[in-house]
């Protein structure tokens, strides 16, 4: 009778494999994994139904002219122009019709009179029509001292109205629309929420099998860098399939909602590149948590020993969701995006800005890669001499010098 294969029978590859299998199967039946991932797809989703519905709210001001104003109705959609909003006028019967109009919302404001500009508003004047409404007052004083003086004022006004200086920037500033803004803004906030779940699950998982002996059975079986590898693979790929359904189902919402111009950005480069540097960032960040918490026994002495590189993926989170979705060309933006363990948080948002030459990335990605390698080592280093070490918390230099 054939003997039934053990672990110590399979290749690294294998052990590895099989490691990873058991996370996987563990983590996705956890109804922790579960309830994040619908409270974060329902986040995406329901953030592009509100930012559709704000997006396509009307802002359009309304102006109702009376038979007797009527005159001023170009020169006052052109004044909203020079001032910055959008109005509509609209001829009503009489005065009556028009208060009417204005009490049940048609109607932002309505022009009774020219001489002096008489405008009527059912509570206050609203923000956005008050310089349009004061250019056009001045406007009409100056109409009255041209008619006297013989000349057209209903042409003069729209000449004034019209007017604007020609305005040349030395360094303009880059265009961007709101879906860049946004894509930007999103894409690091997820990335920041998934890094820090998945790498905080290695975390606990390391200490969880440490202080109740598991940790010494499978040791018996597999080596500790097999037991790191296929933690770390398997919580890995329960991470990327939760950032995969969420970026798809944003992805999804913008552009079943059309929230977003295809022509300024390319909304599947950016969601893949937002998964590659999860990916990326994801086994940086896992390796580094996973050595330390190797370090101590206990639960609550996770927070003491991961503190540093929880710290280290805030500052680049912190920098990019208040900086670059506005200023994606700040230099301090620029050089953190390179930098190995703020890349993966930064360089997707400047991708998703439109804000990035292919040799950024590619240098981004060459430093990132080419440190994890040696995170391995370091990582394989500590986890093997210090998982096996029960009691207080053991010092990082002795996990790194014991031999």
């Amino acid at each position: 009778m054939t003997p039934r294969p053990t672990l110590v029978q399979l290749s690294s590859g294998a052990a590895v494999r099989l490691i990873a299998g058991r996370e996987i199967s563990t983590r996705i039946r956890s109804k922790a994994f579960i309830w994040t991932t619908v409270a974060l797809v329902a986040a995406v989703v329901l953030g592009g139904v509100l930012l559709s519905f704000v997006s396509k709210s009307d802002p359009t001001q309304h102006v109702g002219v009376t038979a007797e104003t009527a005159a001023v109705a170009d020169q006052l959609v052109a004044t909203g122009k020079v001032t910055g909003a959008t109005i509509e006028t609209q001829e009503v019967a009489s005065q009556a019709a028009g208060e009417a109009l204005l009490k049940d919302g048609t109607l932002a404001a309505l022009v009774t009179g020219t001489e002096p500009l008489t405008v009527v508003v059912h509570t206050k004047m609203p923000d956005a029509l008050a310089p349009a409404f004061a250019s056009l007052a001045q406007q009409e004083a100056l109409s009255s001292a041209v008619t006297s003086l013989g000349g057209d004022p209903g042409e003069v006004g729209r000449e004034i109205a019209q007017a604007a200086p020609d305005v040349t920037a030395l360094e303009p500033e880059p265009e961007q629309d709101a879906a860049q803004i946004v894509a930007g803004f999103v894409a690091g906030i997820l990335l920041f929420i998934s890094l820090m779940t998945a790498g905080q699950l290695v975390a606990q998982g390391v200490v969880e099998e440490k202080s109740s002996r598991v940790v010494e059975l499978l040791l018996a079986t597999v080596r500790p860098w097999q037991l790191m590898a296929g933690k770390v693979l398997g919580i890995g790929v329960i991470g990327l399939s939760q950032v995969v359904l969420v970026v798809a189902s944003g992805a999804g919402t913008a552009l079943a909602l059309g929230l977003v111009d295809t022509s300024s950005i390319n909304l599947g480069v950016a969601a893949l590149w937002v998964v590659i540097w999860f990916v990326i960032g994801f086994t940086m960040y896992a390796l580094a948590l996973g050595a330390l918490a190797a370090l101590v026994s206990r639960q609550e002495d996770v927070g003491s020993v991961t503190a540093p590189v929880m710290t280290l993926m805030m500052i680049p989170y912190i920098i990019g969701v208040s900086i670059a979705p506005w200023d994606p060309t700040n230099p301090l933006v620029v050089w953190l995006s390179y930098v190995p363990f703020c890349a993966p948080l930064l360089m997707p948002m400047r991708i998703a800005l439109g804000e990035v030459e292919p040799w950024e990335v590619a240098l981004a990605l060459g430093l990132s890669l080419a440190l994890i390698p040696v995170l391995v080592w370091l990582a394989g280093r500590i986890y093997s001499h210090a998982v096996l070490r029960s009691g207080g918390r053991i010092k990082l230099r002795d996990a790194l010098t014991a031999s």
